[in-house]
């Protein structure tokens, strides 16, 4: 008349941090400007999220004490196109990006470096 019911056991055998380590747990949304940056700034930003475009430029414009609105003016835009540009899923331009360096004072450096069979450059 009863169903059968299975017991598990948790042991504290391994230590919590390495339970949640083999979790493999991912982002499934973006994360808000101010974490971001802080985490960038303590070097513990996952290596696929260093590079997110739109929180770059955001930075750099900060970074020049630049607006939103003095930056739309210096690029020739609109205000609402420097804040789509800014946000996590942006996908700028190489275009956008350096003419956005130039109205800051910065200079846009992208490189491409060939891989040694070896895996290293």
């Amino acid at each position: 008349m009863g169903t059968a019911r299975t017991v598990r056991t948790v042991t504290g055998a391994e230590p919590r941090r390495e339970r949640l380590a083999s979790l493999r747990l991912s982002r499934t949304r973006p994360r808000a400007f101010a974490e971001w940056q802080a985490l960038r700034r303590w070097g513990k930003l996952p290596a696929w999220e260093d590079d997110v475009p739109g929180y770059l430029l955001r930075s750099l414009r900060e970074g020049a004490s630049l607006t939103q609105p003095v930056m739309a003016e210096r690029l020739g835009v609109s205000q609402q196109a420097v804040a789509q540009a800014e946000r996590w899923g942006a996908n700028p331009t190489v275009a956008l990006m350096r003419r956005w360096a130039e109205a800051c004072g910065a200079t846009l450096e992208l490189r491409f470096e060939r891989k040694d069979a070896d895996g290293s450059t």
